[in-house]
């Protein structure tokens, strides 16, 4: 049995004790969370083998948006296998399941390995990615099973969320949208219009995600069309806004956990990324937005994703 304490400036007056390993590790809005690092430890694990997949699918397809896709894995794999609820391969249409929009479309390669291992897609159809024929395409589409809505013309995904938000309150449902977006797609000014009706409706049944990876096509955002302050521009529109460090898989997890679907205010998640995370030589490099691997930056990728992987099991 073990117990944990609480250090900073609210004290437990009494240490949690769990037969499980829990650990406190956060205070938000006067509520302590706690996080299963157990859980923490297998969402780790299962992102390395995406990301594993991933380097593989794209170097076999010789193209793909690999920089965003390493960015925004972790969150993914903690959407699809943590937060979003009543998921199921077999009834993917399910009334009462989460959605997803991918709005950085783009990066459809982390959205395809997740849908793979979460079993919405079989090995064999992945492995087409890039053939002709291939019902996977290099933005998401709904022929695709798993996949809401066709997207990628950047800047659409959060209006598409808006409506599914306001139509989830109109039926009187509980489940939750999820829109994921590049911080270059913030340029785009259709999302401040969906930012003004997220706030004026009301929408805490919708989480914004903001891949705060710092680079886009042309270079760092705030030298193409900065983007800073978010906080303040969406605080503005009656979001709630949130900062996350999106390389970090207990933090991902304790920020959903966080999230307060009640308080009659939409949800933005700033997650703060790495461009390439996880491909040592892809890290923080513009030019890896979009990159096709020679074989020996793939061999030297697997091999650096396969350590982790080991060190994790």
């Amino acid at each position: 049995m073990l117990s944990f304490g609480c250090k900073g400036n609210n004290i437990l007056e009494n240490p949690i004790t769990s037969d499980d390993i829990f650990f406190l590790c956060a205070s938000y809005k006067k509520k302590y969370i706690l996080v299963n690092m157990m859980n923490v430890k297998d969402l780790e694990l299962l992102a390395e083998k995406n990301r594993k997949r991933l380097v593989e699918v794209v170097y076999a397809a010789k193209a793909g948006h690999i920089g965003g896709d390493l960015s925004c894995l972790n969150v993914m794999t903690a959407l699809y296998f943590e937060v979003m609820k009543n998921l199921n391969p077999a009834e993917p249409k399910a009334a009462d399941r989460d959605r997803f929009v991918l709005s950085k479309g783009h990066c459809v390669e982390a959205l395809y390995v997740t849908l793979e291992a979460k079993g919405f897609l079989k090995p064999e159809v992945l492995d087409t990615l890039g053939q002709f024929g291939s019902i996977l395409s290099g933005h998401p589409t709904i022929e695709v099973p798993g996949i809401e809505v066709n997207s990628g013309a950047l800047g659409h995904g959060l209006s598409i969320g808006v409506g599914m938000a306001i139509a989830a309150k109109m039926d009187q449902k509980s489940w939750k949208t999820y829109v994921l977006m590049g911080d270059g797609e913030q340029g785009e000014g259709s999302i401040y219009e969906a930012a003004m009706a997220g706030g004026k409706y009301q929408l805490d049944n919708l989480v914004a995600i903001i891949d705060r990876n710092h680079l886009q096509i042309s270079g760092d955002t705030e030298d193409v069309m900065p983007i800073d302050p978010i906080r303040e521009r969406w605080s503005a529109f009656g979001w709630d806004v949130i900062d996350m460090n999106g390389d970090s898989m207990e933090d991902i997890v304790k920020t959903f956990k966080t999230i307060d679907y009640q308080n009659k205010k939409p949800h933005l998640l700033i997650s703060n990324t790495t461009k390439g995370k996880g491909v040592s030589f892809m890290e923080g490099i513009a030019k890896w937005h979009h990159g096709v691997l020679n074989e020996q930056q793939c061999k030297d990728a697997v091999a650096e994703i396969e350590l982790r992987i080991k060190n994790l099991e």
